[in-house]
């Protein structure tokens, strides 16, 4: 039993921690399923996911004994050896998602940051663009992480702010604009364009049907690697294995990280076809936690877990609802309800100076869990085992917060 009240916990945090997160007010000690508790017992939906990370739901017991067994076995080699579950992952991860290489990294910025230098590096090499002239195109409202070479080409002053100078590169265009894409492909120097299926941290702003497909065949045209950053929208989330599978686009290079290990262990990886992926030569790239025993067995367990419990149906079935019953009630809080599969979100007006932030504190009182990401949107994304009942129940508590907020 703890001895610590919620506040100790947090103050400890506030005096020996940076403060470069602004955590809601709650101390969770505890996560099974679709549900966690705090220190003094109390239970929680959790409607945030870790960022959709923990896709296949708390503790889920297959991926702890993944986690467990090859723990007592072997943890870390580095890639300095070999190590006999590596190949297992890549073989099962390739086959997949239909790729001839992978390569494994720990973190979804890790794995951007690796997509941009594979691209430079078929640039130069197959492109033939001259030397230290590739472009890589992005889209505004883009979040790809937190390294100095992703914020260079964030358009959020919160993610660039007096981290300058910036790595060079980058053309920015508007998110779904398929005319700014095409202009922008006129520069024979750009190698890559780097996207993300739906942009889930902006506020999970969903492109019109056909822009991946239109984008794809542009960057084919073009002779430009289509990138896609599933690491937030991959993975079951939006219904599909893939986001990028709703238009039947299959990206030159793939990014993965979260929920490729359940939440159990930071574990991501970039996937590419042979003539882009070998790029890239041995002592050039790498990482030392990448591709380490333990990552591959969780890896392994959690891709299974979702393919066998048919998590990506139970998103578009479970996401229709929310979406229905959230767009059926009628709240003057509600500007828009919007998404795919279950990452969803709801676009709050401001009431009274209170703001999306106000209402995820009365949420939390009412025992569901989510952040708002700016400051009139609330993501919604729940674990994917999560039933009809208990979304049902979920969206009761929402509502109810919504009308004791007014």
């Amino acid at each position: 039993m703890n001895t610590l009240s919620a506040k100790d916990f947090m103050d400890r945090e506030s005096r020996f921690g940076a403060h470069n997160y602004h955590p809601l007010p709650v101390v969770l000690e505890r996560g099974e399923g679709v549900y966690v508790w705090d220190v003094e017992g109390l239970k929680y939906f959790d409607f945030l996911s870790a960022y959709s990370a923990v896709n296949q739901g708390h503790c889920h017991p297959k991926i702890v004994k993944a986690l467990t067994d090859q723990a007592q076995k072997l943890a870390l080699t580095s890639r300095a050896f070999y190590n006999n579950v590596l190949g297992e992952w890549e073989e099962y991860t390739t086959q997949l998602f239909g790729y001839d290489k992978m390569l494994p990294m720990n973190s979804g910025a890790e794995a951007d940051e690796t997509a941009l230098k594979l691209v430079r590096k078929w640039a130069y090499k197959i492109k033939g663009v001259p030397k230290g002239e590739a472009k890589i195109i992005v889209c505004n409202g883009n979040f790809h992480g937190r390294t100095i070479t992703i914020i260079s080409m964030s358009s959020d002053p919160d993610s660039y702010n007096d981290y300058g100078p910036y790595t060079p590169g980058f053309i920015n265009i508007p998110y779904n604009d398929i005319k700014a894409l095409e202009k922008a492909l006129e520069d024979p120097n750009v190698a890559g364009f780097l996207v993300e299926p739906i942009q889930a941290e902006a506020g999970v702003y969903v492109p019109e049907d056909g822009y991946l497909r239109k984008a794809f065949d542009l960057c084919k045209k073009h002779r430009v690697l289509f990138v896609a950053d599933e690491v937030q929208t991959g993975l079951a989330r939006t219904g599909k294995m893939l986001a990028c599978d709703h238009e039947d686009v299959r990206p030159d290079i793939l990014v993965l990280g979260k929920a490729a290990s359940g939440g159990m262990f930071p574990v991501s990886c970039v996937l590419a076809d042979d003539e882009i992926m070998l790029t890239i030569k041995p002592g050039e790239h790498g990482s030392t936690y990448g591709g380490n025993p333990i990552a591959a067995r969780v890896s392994i367990a959690a891709m299974e877990v979702l393919i066998d419990e048919k998590l990506a149906e139970n998103a578009t079935r479970i996401g229709k609802v929310f979406r229905d019953e959230m767009k059926a009630f009628s709240s003057p809080l509600i500007e828009e309800v919007r998404g795919k599969g279950l990452l969803n979100a709801i676009q709050i007006k401001t009431f009274d100076g209170k703001k999306a932030w106000d209402l995820c504190l009365l949420m939390k009182e009412n025992g569901i869990l989510a952040k708002p990401t700016h400051e009139h949107t609330i993501r919604f994304t729940p674990p994917l085992i999560i039933t009809e009942p208990q979304i049902l129940e979920a969206i009761g508590l929402i509502q109810k917060s919504m009308t004791d907020f007014i």
